[in-house]
C-alpha cells in the first residue's frame, strides 16, 4: 500500500522524529533489515506497553478505508466476549463488502459445547445486529483449531480479492495471524506483535497472499465498555483468560450478592431460590455476601481484589437493573464474563464502573 517503511510488529510507519509518536525508531537502527519500532520491541522484550496517541475516530477512518475496497472482510468475534466484541454499524462502514465472521478464542469455551450449538447461537446473534455473513467459522489461534478450514474459506469467498481482517482490541486478531503464517511456512521471524495490552496493533499490516492479493491486519477497534480499558496493566493477566472456562455454580437465596473481584457485583434482589453458574477467569476471585452487607465490604477494600482505582466507593457504580425472563439467560460484563441464569420474573441488580457494558442475552451454554 505504502512505501515507506513500517514497522513489522505493528504496521506502524517508522519515524525518527519524535520519541512519543508511534512508529518512533533510533536513526542508528533503521539499517536493520527487519524494523522493530521502540514500542513494539518494549513489548517483545520487556513486555511494557507504551501508551499511543490514535484515537477511536482513528481506528474508524481505517474502517471507512476498507469499505471503499472491494475486499473480504474477516470479522473476527471473541466467543468469550460476545458483546464487547460487537463494532457499531459495521455493514455500514465496510459500504456492504463481504463478511466471514470468525467465532476465536472456541479453546475458551467449554469443550462440552458442541460446535455447532455455538454456531447456530452466533448466527442467530448476529441476525439480530443486521450482519449477514457469507459464512460462520470457529477458530482459535492460541489452538491452532480450525486454521485449515479458515484459509480454504478465504480462499473460497475472497475471489482473487485483497482480505481485510478486522475486530475490536484483544480479540486475538494478531495471534490468529501469526498462527497462519506458522501454519502456512512462513516462518516465524516475522510476527507481528501480540499482548493482553488493548491496541498493539497500530496500523494495517500487508502479508502477501498471492501475486495479486494481499492480507491485512488493521488495528483493533477501541471498544471503550470493555473492562480492559480501566483496569491497571497488571490486573489484565487475571480478567484475560488463558484457558478453559470451568463454571462455578452458586446456589444463591435472594438478598445475596457476588462480587467478581473488586470491579463488579450481582445482587440477587428477589425471586425463588436459584442456581447462578458464572463463567469468569480462573484467576478473578468470586465472593459471596449477604446483600445487607456489600456495601461495606467492597468499601473497606480488603478482600476485593483487583479494583478499579479510581473507584472509592460502591455508590461511584452505575447499577443496572434486570427482571429476568421466562427463558435461560446470560447476564453479561463485558469483558469480564458471564452468568447464566434460569430464575423467570427474578428482580437482579449489576453494578459495574461507568462506561463498562451490562447486556442480557440468550444463553450460549
Amino acid at each position: 500500500m505504502s512505501e515507506k517503511i513500517r514497522c513489522f510488529g505493528c504496521g506502524a510507519i517508522i519515524q525518527s522524529e519524535d520519541e512519543k509518536k508511534i512508529g518512533f525508531i533510533p536513526k542508528n537502527a533503521l539499517n536493520n533489515e527487519k524494523v522493530l519500532c521502540k514500542r513494539c520491541f518494549r513489548l517483545k522484550n520487556y513486555h511494557e506497553l507504551q501508551k499511543t496517541n490514535l484515537t477511536s475516530d482513528d481506528f474508524l477512518n481505517i474502517l471507512q478505508k476498507i469499505g471503499d475496497q472491494n475486499c473480504l472482510v474477516v470479522y473476527l468475534i471473541d466467543l468469550f466476549d460476545y458483546n464487547g466484541s460487537l463494532i457499531n454499524g459495521l455493514p455500514r462502514h465496510l459500504n456492504n463488502n463481504d463478511i466471514l465472521v470468525v467465532g476465536n478464542k472456541r479453546d475458551i469455551l467449554p469443550k462440552s459445547l458442541k460446535d455447532i450449538k455455538i454456531e447456530h447461537w452466533l448466527r442467530r446473534q448476529l441476525k439480530e445486529i443486521g450482519i449477514k455473513p457469507v459464512d460462520v467459522i470457529l477458530s482459535s489461534g492460541v489452538k491452532n483449531y480450525n486454521l485449515d478450514l479458515l484459509i480454504d474459506k478465504i480462499d473460497e469467498y475472497r475471489h482473487g480479492r485483497d482480505v481485510y481482517i478486522v475486530g475490536v482490541t484483544n480479540v486475538g486478531k494478531s495471534s490468529l495471524i501469526n498462527a497462519l503464517l506458522k501454519h502456512y511456512g512462513s516462518g516465524d521471524d516475522n510476527l507481528i506483535t501480540t499482548s493482553e495490552f488493548p491496541g498493539t496493533t497500530l496500523d494495517l499490516i500487508e502479508i502477501p497472499l498471492d501475486d495479486q492479493s494481499c492480507l491485512y491486519d488493521s488495528p483493533g477497534i477501541i471498544n471503550s465498555h470493555q473492562m480492559a480499558h480501566l483496569v491497571k496493566d497488571e490486573d489484565l493477566k487475571v480478567i484475560i483468560p488463558k484457558s478453559e472456562l470451568r463454571p462455578i455454580n452458586f446456589q444463591l437465596n435472594d438478598q445475596q450478592s457476588l462480587y467478581f473481584g473488586g470491579l463488579a457485583r450481582m445482587d440477587f434482589i428477589s425471586g425463588k431460590h436459584s442456581s447462578f453458574t458464572c463463567y469468569f477467569p480462573k484467576l478473578l476471585k468470586i465472593h459471596r455476601t449477604k446483600l445487607e452487607k456489600s456495601d461495606s465490604l467492597y468499601n473497606r477494600h480488603l478482600t476485593l481484589k483487583p479494583e478499579i482505582e479510581t473507584v472509592k466507593d460502591i455508590k461511584e457504580m452505575k447499577v443496572y437493573d434486570f427482571k429476568l425472563p421466562q427463558h435461560k439467560v446470560d447476564l453479561v460484563i463485558s469483558g469480564l464474563g458471564f452468568i447464566s441464569v434460569n430464575c423467570p420474573n427474578a428482580k437482579v441488580k449489576i453494578h459495574v464502573p461507568k462506561g463498562i457494558g451490562v447486556f442480557i442475552r440468550e444463553a450460549l451454554i
